[in-house]
């Protein structure tokens, strides 16, 4: 067997490992983490709305609010172990493509690049939690955002790359809200193993939770833009923020309470696909 031959058996046997049950089971635990992540931010988000602004509604807080719980540490290292999987099934579609028949498409497997990067690091700060070796990431997620936005806005074009990356931001947001408005993720759930009743309710979740993650997900890019408008790396706002922001429109508290249940939806909606989707 010469090497070209032994090298096109080697990705076949690593396209079908990427394909097997082993991704399979890490996708489904790693929508159960960040549906267990989305759940307890819009919870912290509820109270931050009804008075209770004591503890950051962003993944810190959620990790915070796992470990106070019975059996806190447990609960922990599954929640890593769960986003740990999510970040391995992401880079097998960026390797060998995802389901659906544009799986493979370039645009599609960059993208769950993209996402490997960012799970990735969500895991590792979670795994440094659940070591003792840290608290969930290197503090609040409005000062990461602030140090990093400082730190792009000394560089050579800072304002134009802060902006980008706002504007950027925006516009992921808005094709998040729209997708989930149209029902777009329809094309990756095993809709004909779900009865009408089940399929109505996730529609709730899906619908309901995409525009609301959609939503945060425009602010934040909006307080990016401006920072990068006033060279003010304060205007930036992480999760925490960007959700307490909401409370300052003219529609009062009660957008922020909208908001935060949206989270708690998207939550549930992760669960759902958790079991439903096609991996």
């Amino acid at each position: 067997m010469n090497a070209s031959a032994t090298a096109r058996t080697g990705r076949i046997k690593a396209r079908r490992a990427a394909r097997g049950s082993g991704v399979e089971y890490a996708a489904r635990a790693g929508l159960t983490a960040r549906g267990v992540i989305y759940l307890l931010v819009g919870v912290l988000a509820l109270r931050i709305a009804f008075g209770d602004g004591k503890k950051q509604a962003d993944r810190n807080g959620a990790v915070a609010e796992i470990a106070q719980q019975p059996f806190g540490a447990v609960l922990l290292w599954a929640l890593a172990v769960g986003l740990v999987g999510m970040a391995l099934w992401r880079l097998s579609e960026a390797c060998f493509g995802s389901a659906g028949p544009d799986g493979r498409a370039a645009k599609k497997r960059l993208l769950s690049a993209g996402r490997f990067v960012f799970y990735a690091f969500v895991a590792y700060s979670v795994l440094s939690f659940a070591a003792g070796s840290g608290s969930g990431g290197k503090g609040s997620s409005d000062q990461q955002s602030r140090d990093v936005t400082a730190k792009v806005l000394d560089l050579p074009a800072g304002q134009w790359i802060v902006g980008a990356a706002g504007a950027g931001i925006v516009v992921a947001g808005l094709l998040i809200g729209g997708r989930a408005v149209l029902r777009k993720y329809h094309k990756k759930l095993k809709l004909g193993q779900m009865s009408a009743r089940t399929r109505r309710l996730v529609d709730v979740t899906g619908v309901g939770g995409g525009a609301a993650r959609g939503l945060v997900f425009a602010a934040a890019g909006c307080f990016a833009v401006r920072a990068a408008i006033d060279y003010e790396p304060a205007r930036a706002k992480g999760l925490d923020d960007t959700i307490r922001s909401f409370a300052h429109t003219p529609a009062g508290p009660w957008l922020l309470v909208c908001v935060a249940a949206g989270l708690v939806l998207f939550g549930l909606f992760s669960f759902a696909m958790a079991r439903w989707r096609r991996v």
